[in-house]
């Protein structure tokens, strides 16, 4: 069985290690845990993890984070694989700092995208992981922040969040949606 597992971001080295890119992040903690390598592939940098008998195809779009959807649709489409084996990791303003929530389906939340990828697959049924970042921003700042490297202090809190994110991900595969959420909602 295979699962697409897509970590949002934005390419470029202004965008290495922002808030936006903890998919990224993400991904490519799972990627160096399993000694494995990312190479350029049709809207993104793509790698397979092996993990208990399972594939999990690792894509981060290089489509930029508004337009995160085509990379989506195109990788579900070419892998055959259904809404239902995906998961999208992103960050979220509204949680705190490090924490991980996992859903089956919801709304956009006012995320670019994931608001994209909702409007090409046409619906808002698919897992997705939200990474909080935080809202710690002046008023009319979000941009600003979201795009704005992690503090110092956060610099050294932030890997052990990201190694529970990627255990999640992989729980997901392994033990399905709704043990993963019971399990990793509220860490």
């Amino acid at each position: 069985m295979k699962f697409l597992i897509f970590g949002l971001g934005n390419i470029g080295a202004e965008y290495h290690n922002t808030r936006h890119n903890i998919g990224f992040k993400v991904l490519d903690e799972l990627a160096e845990s399993s000694n494995i390598f990312f190479s350029a592939d049709r809207y993104a940098d793509v790698t397979t993890l092996k993990h208990r008998g399972k594939s999990y195809i690792l894509v981060k779009p290089s489509t930029y984070m508004n337009l995160s959807g085509k990379a989506v649709n195109y990788w579900m489409q070419k892998e055959k694989v259904t809404a239902d084996r995906i998961m999208v990791v992103t960050d979220d303003l509204a949680l705190p700092f490090g924490k991980i929530r996992l859903r089956g389906k919801g709304s956009d939340g006012g995320h670019n995208g994931l608001k994209n990828i909702q409007q090409l697959l046409g619906h808002q049924n698919y897992p997705r992981l939200r990474f909080g970042i935080g809202d710690n921003y002046p008023k009319g700042r979000q941009i600003d922040y979201v795009l704005s490297k992690w503090t110092p202090e956060e610099e050294t809190q932030i890997e052990p969040r990201v190694k529970l994110a990627a255990e999640a991900i992989l729980a997901f595969g392994s033990t399905g949606l709704g043990q993963t959420m019971s399990k990793y909602n509220g860490l």
